[in-house]
């Protein structure tokens, strides 16, 4: 019995493969025989930080579809309507939703896709099969099965960072599992917390602590001398536009490396002004009121954590060494856990591509060679395709694998799979603008 043979496995099925998968379906007619696999249980997109009140830092209307196609029956709007507060959501007068709404759109959208998603499924290994075709492994239920494949998406998301030495634990986290970490902890009132970084996230996390444990001490711990503002400007916003990926991806090295650290503020280590305005106002206050229970320490570096144990209640805890930079001073904080907000890294795919890939590209710093469609360069001859969602600063830029552009990146990937489709393997055609399904 002849094998069938999927036009795409997407690999993840976070925000960039479920946009994939509805562009995928209202492009090509819905005749693309496509799967997706993902090691989470059930759809969630950073659960750990969907924190009451914290709002999207994107526009609404660069949803999973919009600026692709603003009639989409999958755009904010349409799930607005369908859930029956279009009207209350224009009458609020904001552009940027919270983010426990947006992932309830990004559910909402998943559900439609429910029968293309194969959950607690994990892609260990990626082969190639014949010069047309590749062979997707996928653990599931502790089994073993093979798929085979004319492209493959690989949307597999980034992977949190700690600094070095660090390792989580039950009282060292990083801010992605923030709130199934308090969940955990029900009841719980501690004395001190900790909070390392400078970002977003740091900051959100600062004013989530100090807002919910109203008897706890909350410190953060940054290098910088405050938090810098987002520069979210309407020119600055301009790195963002679909033409700024082609401006990138066409310059010389340098000019590229000019434009990504111009662009750093708009993205890296930055906070949204209302939020720096909020923490300050805070601290300024319980200055005023001669009880300072948010502390920052600003210019400052976490030198070293230990465990510590109180010899009378036997309670554990950690003890952080905080270094002030400019004067070297050495303050030892004990604290109940340690919050580390320093961010996250791309996936290296080819720590997933492994055999297949041996058969892609690479350039001189060992990254992956990515033409303008996001597909991996392969060897002559080689004509399935891998493309990726994400890890394409290098070649794309800053905007590249962000959900800004997530509409407009997918419906380039699904017009390259139908233009290499057509080209490579005519029958896999079955009319014109729909994919013929698995052979």
């Amino acid at each position: 019995m002849q094998t069938a043979v999927h036009d795409v496995v997407g690999i993840g099925f976070g925000p960039s493969n479920l946009a994939l998968a509805v562009a995928l379906d209202e492009e090509r007619g819905g005749g693309v025989d496509a799967v997706f696999f993902e090691k989470q249980p059930e759809f969630g997109w950073h659960r750990g930080m969907l924190i009451d009140g914290a709002t999207m830092q994107v526009h609404f209307l660069k949803d999973l579809v919009t600026l692709r196609n603003p009639a989409s029956p999958y755009s904010f709007l349409s799930y607005l309507h369908a859930r029956g507060r279009l009207v209350d959501f224009v009458n609020h007068k904001t552009m940027f939703p919270t983010r426990i709404e947006f992932h309830d759109y990004l559910e909402w959208t998943a559900a439609a896709f429910a029968d293309r998603v194969r959950y607690r499924s994990e892609v260990v290994a990626l082969r190639p099969h014949d010069d047309e075709t590749l062979e997707v492994v996928v653990r599931r239920d502790d089994e073993l099965e093979t798929h085979l494949t004319r492209n493959v998406v690989i949307g597999a998301g980034l992977e949190p960072v700690l600094p070095e030495g660090i390792r989580p634990g039950e009282r060292i986290w990083h801010t992605e599992d923030l709130l199934t970490r308090l969940d955990e902890r029900p009841g719980w009132t501690p004395k001190r917390l900790v909070v390392v970084g400078a970002g977003q996230s740091a900051a959100e996390a600062v004013e989530y602590l100090h807002r919910t444990f109203p008897e706890t001490e909350v410190c953060a711990v940054f290098a910088r001398y405050g938090y810098s503002p987002a520069d979210d400007s309407a020119f600055a916003n301009r790195i963002f536009d679909p033409e700024a990926v082609d401006h990138y991806y066409a310059a010389s090295g340098d000019v590229k490396r000019m434009l990504f650290e111009y662009s750093r503020n708009t993205n890296y280590s930055v906070v949204d002004l209302d939020l720096i305005d909020e923490l300050y106002r805070r601290a300024y206050a319980e200055k005023v009121a001669g009880a300072e229970r948010l502390r920052i320490l600003n210019v400052s570096r976490v030198l070293d954590v230990q465990e510590v144990r109180d010899v009378q209640d036997g309670a554990g805890g950690l003890r952080a060494r905080v270094g002030f930079l400019p004067s070297g001073e050495v303050t030892d904080l004990d604290a109940d856990a340690l919050v580390y907000a320093t961010g996250y890294r791309e996936r290296d795919p080819f720590d997933l591509l492994g055999e297949a890939g041996t058969h892609c590209r690479t350039g001189p710093d060992g990254r992956p060679v990515m033409e303008r469609d996001y597909r991996i360069a392969t060897e002559p001859g080689r004509e399935w395709g891998v493309y990726l969602q994400g890890a394409t600063e290098h070649s794309h830029g800053i905007a590249s694998s962000l959900l800004s552009m997530t509409a407009v990146r997918t419906g380039e990937i699904v017009g390259s799979i139908v233009r290499r489709s057509a080209r490579v393997a005519p029958g896999v055609l079955q009319k014109p603008g729909v994919l013929q399904k698995g052979a």
